[in-house]
């Protein structure tokens, strides 16, 4: 039986790795439908964390309106950078698509520390600042809203990308764009909807976690990071990988830092990421690729 230290340390775990999970899912998207890294996906989560503190702190709009609202915002940011830096590429190569994002990343962070500001901001959680005793564990209530938000966002994704007319569009358009276009799929609204859904749940997730840890203007490139971490864990290009991947990285480090120290937490990603790159490239759940000659 574990004592109650330990499941401390395992819940705050899996709370930031459900974080990790949705920014992996963001960047799973977005490589699906054009084969493309997108490395602002951070600074999404910065977005929506922080637009959800300007209105809550400063326009005492309620904590879960602040949430959804800030989450739309962002997807509607999601779209707008997609037609109007993105769409312009025609026929652009995966390569060049990710060099944008990088572009984009840079952008965002600017813009974000001009419009709203430079000073780290926090709020209270969807049920304030209240604790659970789960098995003599404290756990704070924003966790357990954290771990429920993923599971029903994985789980509508699920269903919207094996149970719906568009989510099979764009699976098949990011399998292959050209057979896709020939049965009147157009490969240019599944990259803008891939935009619009990454920037959605990027965004949700910096507003969830938000109340645990105060966000910043230059919170967003290490976020990032962790997301592709956990996306390179679980295997790049699967759903379940990213999820998977980023539970694992956040009981991981969580584990790291309660047993040893909390300087090795951030560490434990950049391991992480160089062991999966030279061991298992396609990561725990993805496919390895197979070239004929």
């Amino acid at each position: 039986m574990l004592d109650s230290s330990t499941l401390q340390i395992l819940f705050a775990g899996i709370g930031t790795g459900s974080i990790y999970a949705l920014i992996a899912v963001g960047f799973t998207i977005i490589f699906k439908s054009t084969g493309a890294l997108n490395f602002a996906q951070g600074e999404w989560a910065v977005m929506g964390g922080l637009l959800a503190a300007f209105a809550i702190n400063d326009h005492s709009l309620p904590v879960w309106q602040a949430c959804i609202l800030a989450g739309l915002v962002v997807a509607l940011i999601g779209a707008v950078t997609e037609r109007l830096l993105i769409q312009p590429l025609h026929h652009a190569t995966p390569f060049a698509i990710t060099l944008v994002t990088v572009g984009i990343s840079l952008l965002s962070k600017s813009l974000v520390m001009l419009t709203l500001g430079k000073n780290p901001a926090g709020y209270e959680g969807l049920s304030g600042n209240t604790y659970q005793d789960i098995l003599g564990a404290s756990v704070p209530t924003q966790t357990l809203w954290i771990v429920f938000i993923t599971l029903v966002l994985m789980v509508l994704a699920h269903l919207f990308f094996n149970h719906t007319r568009w989510g099979c569009a764009m699976r098949a358009s990011a399998a292959n764009p050209a057979a896709a276009s020939l049965v009147g799929i157009r490969h240019s609204r599944v990259v803008l909807t891939s935009f619009c859904i990454a920037a959605g749940v990027g965004g949700l997730a910096g507003t969830i976690i938000t109340p645990l840890t105060l966000m910043s203007y230059d919170s967003g490139a290490m976020l990032g990071f962790k997301g592709f971490s956990a996306a390179m864990l679980g295997g790049l290009g699967s759903m379940v990988g990213a999820t998977i991947g980023g539970l694992l990285l956040g009981i991981i480090e969580s584990v790291v830092g309660g047993y040893l120290s909390s300087q090795y937490k951030d560490a434990v990603a950049f391991l992480i990421l160089l062991i999966v790159l030279i061991s298992r490239p396609q990561g725990l759940f993805g496919k390895a690729d197979i070239h004929k000659v």
